[in-house]
Protein backbone atom coordinates (compact mmCIF):
# COMPACT_ATOMS: atom_id res chain seq x y z
CA UNK A 1 0.00 0.00 0.00
CA UNK A 2 1.41 3.35 -1.08
CA UNK A 3 2.14 6.20 1.59
CA UNK A 4 1.36 9.38 0.45
CA UNK A 5 3.86 11.13 2.64
CA UNK A 6 4.43 15.08 2.32
CA UNK A 7 6.26 17.01 4.67
CA UNK A 8 3.66 16.72 7.46
CA UNK A 9 2.17 13.69 7.27
CA UNK A 10 2.12 9.85 6.52
CA UNK A 11 -1.43 9.20 5.96
CA UNK A 12 -2.06 5.67 3.72
CA UNK A 13 -5.71 5.50 3.08
CA UNK A 14 -9.18 5.62 3.79
CA UNK A 15 -11.12 2.93 4.93
CA UNK A 16 -15.30 2.41 5.62
CA UNK A 17 -15.64 1.59 9.09
CA UNK A 18 -17.88 -0.84 8.47
CA UNK A 19 -16.50 -3.56 5.57
CA UNK A 20 -12.21 -2.25 5.53
CA UNK A 21 -12.91 -1.29 1.96
CA UNK A 22 -10.08 1.39 0.88
CA UNK A 23 -10.89 4.71 -1.14
CA UNK A 24 -7.85 6.87 -2.08
CA UNK A 25 -6.95 10.47 0.36
CA UNK A 26 -5.91 12.11 -2.58
CA UNK A 27 -9.80 12.48 -3.79
CA UNK A 28 -13.04 14.53 -2.28
CA UNK A 29 -14.69 11.81 0.37
CA UNK A 30 -17.86 12.17 2.49
CA UNK A 31 -18.56 8.64 3.91
CA UNK A 32 -18.20 5.47 2.64
CA UNK A 33 -20.54 5.07 -0.41
CA UNK A 34 -19.86 1.21 -0.36
CA UNK A 35 -21.64 0.62 3.47
CA UNK A 36 -23.13 4.42 3.81
CA UNK A 37 -20.65 4.41 7.38
CA UNK A 38 -18.05 6.75 8.52
CA UNK A 39 -14.65 6.91 6.74
CA UNK A 40 -11.55 6.64 9.12
CA UNK A 41 -7.77 7.53 7.92
CA UNK A 42 -5.18 5.60 8.10
CA UNK A 43 -1.59 6.28 8.37
CA UNK A 44 1.54 3.76 8.37
CA UNK A 45 2.11 2.76 11.78
CA UNK A 46 4.92 1.03 10.47
CA UNK A 47 7.36 2.66 9.77
CA UNK A 48 9.55 4.23 12.76
CA UNK A 49 8.29 7.20 14.55
CA UNK A 50 9.66 8.43 17.67
CA UNK A 51 8.09 10.15 20.57
CA UNK A 52 10.77 12.54 19.54
CA UNK A 53 9.21 13.67 16.37
CA UNK A 54 6.80 15.64 18.12
CA UNK A 55 6.95 19.47 17.50
CA UNK A 56 7.59 20.89 20.79
CA UNK A 57 7.75 24.44 19.62
CA UNK A 58 3.91 24.17 18.51
CA UNK A 59 1.75 25.02 21.18
CA UNK A 60 -1.37 23.46 19.01
CA UNK A 61 -2.90 20.42 18.13
CA UNK A 62 -0.71 20.58 14.87
CA UNK A 63 2.83 19.55 17.07
CA UNK A 64 1.04 16.06 15.60
CA UNK A 65 1.09 17.30 12.02
CA UNK A 66 2.72 14.18 11.14
CA UNK A 67 -0.33 11.62 12.13
CA UNK A 68 -2.87 14.18 11.01
CA UNK A 69 -3.83 14.30 7.30
CA UNK A 70 -3.37 17.81 5.87
CA UNK A 71 -0.13 17.02 2.99
CA UNK A 72 0.92 20.95 2.68
CA UNK A 73 1.47 22.76 5.93
CA UNK A 74 0.42 25.67 3.80
CA UNK A 75 -3.28 24.90 4.02
CA UNK A 76 -3.63 24.48 7.50
CA UNK A 77 -6.07 27.10 8.81
CA UNK A 78 -5.05 27.46 12.50
CA UNK A 79 -6.16 29.89 15.72
CA UNK A 80 -4.17 27.94 17.80
CA UNK A 81 -6.61 25.31 18.93
CA UNK A 82 -5.38 22.34 21.24
CA UNK A 83 -3.13 21.62 23.81
CA UNK A 84 -5.48 22.49 26.84
CA UNK A 85 -5.14 22.15 29.72
CA UNK A 86 -5.73 19.02 32.36
CA UNK A 87 -6.06 20.40 35.90
CA UNK A 88 -5.90 18.37 39.14
CA UNK A 89 -9.32 18.61 40.73
CA UNK A 90 -7.97 18.20 44.59
CA UNK A 91 -11.05 19.62 46.04
CA UNK A 92 -13.53 17.78 43.93
CA UNK A 93 -11.80 14.87 44.43
CA UNK A 94 -11.45 15.34 48.63
CA UNK A 95 -15.35 14.81 48.63
CA UNK A 96 -15.32 11.53 47.36
CA UNK A 97 -13.37 7.95 47.84
CA UNK A 98 -11.19 8.66 44.54
CA UNK A 99 -7.46 9.68 45.14
CA UNK A 100 -7.08 11.43 41.58
CA UNK A 101 -9.65 13.39 39.44
CA UNK A 102 -8.19 15.12 36.55
CA UNK A 103 -10.05 17.72 34.33
CA UNK A 104 -9.12 18.03 30.36
CA UNK A 105 -10.82 21.22 30.03
CA UNK A 106 -11.20 22.44 26.55
CA UNK A 107 -12.95 25.22 26.97
CA UNK A 108 -9.70 26.73 26.46
CA UNK A 109 -10.34 26.49 22.34
CA UNK A 110 -10.30 29.44 20.30
CA UNK A 111 -14.06 29.26 19.97
CA UNK A 112 -14.61 28.19 23.73
CA UNK A 113 -15.29 24.21 22.84
CA UNK A 114 -13.54 21.38 21.65
CA UNK A 115 -15.01 21.78 18.43
CA UNK A 116 -12.56 24.18 17.10
CA UNK A 117 -10.12 20.73 17.19
CA UNK A 118 -12.55 19.41 14.31
CA UNK A 119 -13.39 22.36 12.23
CA UNK A 120 -9.97 23.39 12.34
CA UNK A 121 -8.84 20.17 10.45
CA UNK A 122 -11.83 20.12 8.41
CA UNK A 123 -11.38 23.79 6.95
CA UNK A 124 -7.30 22.86 6.61
CA UNK A 125 -8.42 19.87 4.83
CA UNK A 126 -11.21 21.48 2.57
CA UNK A 127 -8.50 23.89 1.59
CA UNK A 128 -6.40 21.53 0.33
CA UNK A 129 -8.74 19.98 -1.96
CA UNK A 130 -10.11 23.13 -3.52
CA UNK A 131 -13.85 23.04 -1.33
CA UNK A 132 -14.69 26.84 -0.20
CA UNK A 133 -18.50 26.09 0.81
CA UNK A 134 -19.25 24.61 3.89
CA UNK A 135 -22.42 23.93 5.79
CA UNK A 136 -22.72 21.89 8.69
CA UNK A 137 -26.20 21.36 11.29
CA UNK A 138 -25.10 22.23 14.79
CA UNK A 139 -26.48 22.06 18.13
CA UNK A 140 -24.31 25.99 18.38
CA UNK A 141 -20.71 25.32 19.26
CA UNK A 142 -19.49 23.33 16.11
CA UNK A 143 -21.64 26.27 14.04
CA UNK A 144 -19.32 28.96 15.67
CA UNK A 145 -16.27 27.14 15.33
CA UNK A 146 -16.59 26.21 11.38
CA UNK A 147 -18.15 30.21 11.03
CA UNK A 148 -14.63 31.06 12.48
CA UNK A 149 -12.34 29.10 10.53
CA UNK A 150 -13.71 29.89 7.14
CA UNK A 151 -13.36 33.60 8.17
CA UNK A 152 -10.19 32.51 8.18
CA UNK A 153 -9.81 30.47 5.43
CA UNK A 154 -12.04 33.29 3.11
CA UNK A 155 -14.20 30.52 2.76
CA UNK A 156 -18.25 30.85 2.69
CA UNK A 157 -20.39 29.06 5.37
CA UNK A 158 -24.02 28.05 6.26
CA UNK A 159 -24.89 27.35 9.50
CA UNK A 160 -27.81 25.08 10.16
CA UNK A 161 -29.23 25.42 13.94
CA UNK A 162 -32.52 24.58 15.89
CA UNK A 163 -34.53 27.82 16.30
CA UNK A 164 -34.55 26.66 19.81
CA UNK A 165 -30.46 27.28 19.93
CA UNK A 166 -29.55 30.19 22.76
CA UNK A 167 -29.20 33.76 20.79
CA UNK A 168 -25.43 33.78 22.19
CA UNK A 169 -24.65 30.84 19.20
CA UNK A 170 -26.82 32.73 16.71
CA UNK A 171 -25.28 35.64 16.88
CA UNK A 172 -21.75 34.34 17.25
CA UNK A 173 -22.01 32.71 13.64
CA UNK A 174 -23.38 35.92 12.27
CA UNK A 175 -20.22 38.00 13.29
CA UNK A 176 -18.07 35.59 11.52
CA UNK A 177 -19.75 36.03 8.96
CA UNK A 178 -21.84 32.78 8.05
CA UNK A 179 -25.56 32.44 7.02
CA UNK A 180 -27.46 31.40 9.45
CA UNK A 181 -30.82 29.26 9.06
CA UNK A 182 -32.97 28.42 12.06
CA UNK A 183 -35.17 25.01 11.60
CA UNK A 184 -37.96 23.64 14.30
CA UNK A 185 -36.47 20.45 15.99
CA UNK A 186 -33.70 18.93 16.72
CA UNK A 187 -29.91 18.49 15.05
CA UNK A 188 -31.40 15.17 12.56
CA UNK A 189 -33.97 17.77 11.73
CA UNK A 190 -30.80 20.65 10.78
CA UNK A 191 -29.28 17.88 8.88
CA UNK A 192 -32.43 16.64 6.96
CA UNK A 193 -32.22 20.45 5.90
CA UNK A 194 -29.15 20.49 4.96
CA UNK A 195 -29.40 17.22 2.64
CA UNK A 196 -32.02 19.49 0.70
CA UNK A 197 -30.25 22.80 0.42
CA UNK A 198 -27.38 19.92 -1.09
CA UNK A 199 -29.59 18.63 -3.62
CA UNK A 200 -30.41 22.69 -4.91
CA UNK A 201 -26.64 24.08 -4.31
CA UNK A 202 -23.16 22.77 -4.25
CA UNK A 203 -22.12 23.02 -0.66
CA UNK A 204 -19.91 20.61 1.06
CA UNK A 205 -21.27 19.26 4.43
CA UNK A 206 -19.00 19.08 7.33
CA UNK A 207 -21.36 16.89 9.35
CA UNK A 208 -20.30 14.94 12.64
CA UNK A 209 -18.69 11.49 10.67
CA UNK A 210 -19.85 12.47 7.07
CA UNK A 211 -16.24 12.94 6.36
CA UNK A 212 -13.26 11.58 7.15
CA UNK A 213 -11.46 14.66 9.16
CA UNK A 214 -13.28 16.43 12.08
CA UNK A 215 -12.25 13.22 13.76
CA UNK A 216 -8.66 13.62 13.01
CA UNK A 217 -8.53 16.84 14.71
CA UNK A 218 -10.97 15.29 17.67
CA UNK A 219 -8.72 12.40 18.24
CA UNK A 220 -5.66 15.57 18.85
CA UNK A 221 -7.21 14.94 22.76
CA UNK A 222 -5.95 11.49 23.04
CA UNK A 223 -2.74 12.75 21.93
CA UNK A 224 -2.33 15.42 24.46
CA UNK A 225 -4.32 13.38 27.23
CA UNK A 226 -1.14 10.71 26.91
CA UNK A 227 1.50 13.61 26.07
CA UNK A 228 0.51 15.96 29.59
CA UNK A 229 0.48 12.57 31.50
CA UNK A 230 3.81 11.36 30.31
CA UNK A 231 2.37 8.71 28.40
CA UNK A 232 1.06 6.88 31.35
CA UNK A 233 -3.04 6.97 30.48
CA UNK A 234 -6.11 7.51 32.90
CA UNK A 235 -7.94 4.49 34.34
CA UNK A 236 -10.89 5.93 33.46
CA UNK A 237 -11.71 8.53 30.72
CA UNK A 238 -15.19 9.82 31.10
CA UNK A 239 -16.72 11.82 28.44
CA UNK A 240 -19.89 13.76 27.48
CA UNK A 241 -21.51 11.79 24.08
CA UNK A 242 -23.38 13.27 21.78
CA UNK A 243 -22.39 12.43 18.31
CA UNK A 244 -19.61 10.47 19.69
CA UNK A 245 -16.51 12.08 17.68
CA UNK A 246 -15.06 12.89 21.00
CA UNK A 247 -15.25 9.38 22.05
CA UNK A 248 -14.38 7.99 18.41
CA UNK A 249 -11.02 9.97 18.32
CA UNK A 250 -9.63 10.09 21.24
CA UNK A 251 -9.79 5.87 21.35
CA UNK A 252 -8.41 6.10 17.80
CA UNK A 253 -5.55 8.09 19.47
CA UNK A 254 -5.04 5.40 22.07
CA UNK A 255 -5.12 2.53 19.31
CA UNK A 256 -2.31 4.47 16.73
CA UNK A 257 -0.37 5.31 19.88
CA UNK A 258 -0.50 1.76 20.98
CA UNK A 259 0.41 0.78 17.77
CA UNK A 260 3.60 3.13 17.73
CA UNK A 261 4.87 1.79 20.99
CA UNK A 262 4.07 5.40 22.63
CA UNK A 263 1.68 3.63 25.17
CA UNK A 264 1.27 0.40 26.79
CA UNK A 265 -1.74 -2.00 27.59
CA UNK A 266 -4.18 -1.44 29.24
CA UNK A 267 -6.33 1.22 27.96
CA UNK A 268 -9.07 3.32 30.04
CA UNK A 269 -11.94 2.10 30.16
CA UNK A 270 -14.17 4.34 27.93
CA UNK A 271 -17.56 5.84 29.87
CA UNK A 272 -19.71 7.54 27.47
CA UNK A 273 -21.92 10.11 29.74
CA UNK A 274 -25.27 11.70 28.06
CA UNK A 275 -28.03 13.30 29.08
CA UNK A 276 -31.49 11.54 30.13
CA UNK A 277 -33.24 13.52 27.71
CA UNK A 278 -31.72 12.28 24.44
CA UNK A 279 -29.66 9.29 25.15
CA UNK A 280 -29.74 7.19 22.28
CA UNK A 281 -26.75 5.22 22.98
CA UNK A 282 -27.88 4.31 26.08
CA UNK A 283 -31.18 2.84 24.26
CA UNK A 284 -29.50 1.52 21.52
CA UNK A 285 -27.90 -0.82 24.23
CA UNK A 286 -30.72 -2.15 25.56
CA UNK A 287 -32.38 -2.39 22.61
CA UNK A 288 -29.81 -2.82 20.03
CA UNK A 289 -32.87 -3.84 17.06
CA UNK A 290 -35.85 -1.86 17.61
CA UNK A 291 -34.51 1.29 19.54
CA UNK A 292 -34.86 4.02 17.12
CA UNK A 293 -38.64 3.01 16.80
CA UNK A 294 -39.70 3.53 20.39
CA UNK A 295 -36.72 6.01 20.95
CA UNK A 296 -38.38 9.80 21.82
CA UNK A 297 -35.26 12.48 22.57
CA UNK A 298 -35.95 15.76 23.64
CA UNK A 299 -34.14 19.13 23.75
CA UNK A 300 -30.97 18.88 26.59
CA UNK A 301 -29.04 22.44 28.55
CA UNK A 302 -26.52 20.60 27.25
CA UNK A 303 -27.19 21.40 23.50
CA UNK A 304 -24.44 18.99 22.18
CA UNK A 305 -25.94 15.93 23.78
CA UNK A 306 -29.18 16.53 22.02
CA UNK A 307 -28.23 14.50 19.06
CA UNK A 308 -31.06 11.75 18.43
CA UNK A 309 -29.49 9.48 15.67
CA UNK A 310 -26.12 9.46 15.84
CA UNK A 311 -24.00 8.39 12.59
CA UNK A 312 -21.37 7.10 14.55
CA UNK A 313 -23.32 5.03 16.78
CA UNK A 314 -21.60 1.73 15.58
CA UNK A 315 -18.57 2.99 16.50
CA UNK A 316 -19.59 4.34 19.89
CA UNK A 317 -20.65 0.87 21.00
CA UNK A 318 -17.48 -1.12 19.74
CA UNK A 319 -15.32 1.37 21.50
CA UNK A 320 -17.79 0.60 24.57
CA UNK A 321 -17.44 -3.13 24.25
CA UNK A 322 -13.58 -2.87 23.25
CA UNK A 323 -12.69 -0.64 26.66
CA UNK A 324 -14.85 -2.69 29.19
CA UNK A 325 -16.56 0.60 29.45
CA UNK A 326 -20.53 1.57 29.73
CA UNK A 327 -22.54 4.47 28.84
CA UNK A 328 -24.79 6.61 31.79
CA UNK A 329 -27.33 9.04 31.60
CA UNK A 330 -27.71 12.25 33.78
CA UNK A 331 -30.89 14.31 34.24
CA UNK A 332 -31.00 18.11 33.57
CA UNK A 333 -31.64 18.90 37.23
CA UNK A 334 -28.27 16.80 37.53
CA UNK A 335 -26.38 18.94 34.69
CA UNK A 336 -27.63 22.18 36.20
CA UNK A 337 -26.22 20.99 39.86
CA UNK A 338 -23.13 19.69 38.52
CA UNK A 339 -22.42 23.23 37.00
CA UNK A 340 -22.64 24.98 40.12
CA UNK A 341 -20.55 22.18 42.22
CA UNK A 342 -18.08 22.53 40.36
CA UNK A 343 -17.96 26.28 40.03
CA UNK A 344 -17.95 27.04 44.20
CA UNK A 345 -16.04 24.05 44.34
CA UNK A 346 -13.26 24.63 42.03
CA UNK A 347 -13.94 27.92 40.44
CA UNK A 348 -14.52 26.25 37.03
CA UNK A 349 -17.37 27.11 35.06
CA UNK A 350 -18.13 24.23 33.08
CA UNK A 351 -20.15 23.31 29.91
CA UNK A 352 -23.69 21.89 30.61
CA UNK A 353 -21.87 18.61 28.90
CA UNK A 354 -18.60 19.04 30.90
CA UNK A 355 -20.99 18.93 33.61
CA UNK A 356 -22.91 15.87 32.58
CA UNK A 357 -19.23 14.12 32.43
CA UNK A 358 -18.70 15.07 36.19
CA UNK A 359 -21.97 13.97 37.24
CA UNK A 360 -21.55 10.85 35.02
CA UNK A 361 -18.15 10.18 37.48
CA UNK A 362 -20.63 10.62 40.80
CA UNK A 363 -22.85 7.93 39.45
CA UNK A 364 -20.07 5.53 38.67
CA UNK A 365 -19.10 6.02 42.13
CA UNK A 366 -22.89 5.64 43.86
CA UNK A 367 -23.12 2.32 41.33
CA UNK A 368 -19.48 1.17 42.85
CA UNK A 369 -18.26 0.65 39.33
CA UNK A 370 -15.04 2.80 40.26
CA UNK A 371 -11.88 2.27 43.19
CA UNK A 372 -10.13 4.70 45.28
CA UNK A 373 -7.03 4.16 43.29
CA UNK A 374 -8.52 4.35 39.70
CA UNK A 375 -7.10 7.52 38.15
CA UNK A 376 -10.17 9.23 36.03
CA UNK A 377 -10.31 11.94 33.94
CA UNK A 378 -13.61 13.92 32.42
CA UNK A 379 -13.67 16.02 29.57
CA UNK A 380 -15.34 19.85 30.02
CA UNK A 381 -15.72 20.33 26.18
CA UNK A 382 -16.81 23.68 25.96
CA UNK A 383 -16.79 26.75 28.20
CA UNK A 384 -19.79 27.57 30.87
CA UNK A 385 -19.26 31.50 29.82
CA UNK A 386 -21.47 30.39 26.60
CA UNK A 387 -24.33 29.09 28.16
CA UNK A 388 -24.78 31.38 31.28
CA UNK A 389 -28.09 32.56 29.02
CA UNK A 390 -29.07 29.23 29.00
CA UNK A 391 -28.87 29.39 33.39
CA UNK A 392 -30.30 32.34 33.81
CA UNK A 393 -33.66 31.38 36.12
CA UNK A 394 -32.00 27.67 36.70
CA UNK A 395 -30.17 28.61 39.82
Amino acid sequence: MKTYAHETCLIEKLVCSRCNKTYSPLLINTFSPCCNKPLLVRYNLRLPLSRNRIDQKENSMWRYAELLPVFDKKNIVSLGEGMTPILALHKLASKTPLQSILLKDEAHNPTGSFKARGLSMAVSKAKELGIDRLIIPTAGNAGGALAAYCAKAGMQCTVVMPEHTPALFKTECRLFGAEVILVRGLINDCAKKVDEIKKQENWFDVSTLKEPYRLEGKKTMGYEIAEQLDWQLPDVVVYPAGGGTGLIGIWKAFQEMLQLGWIQEPLPKMIAVQSANCASLVAAIIDPVSWKETFSPRPSIANGLAVPFPFGMELMLEIIHESKGEAVTVSENEIINGIKEVAETEGILLSPEGSAAWQGVKKLLQERKLSESDKVLFLNTGSGYKYLESLIGQL
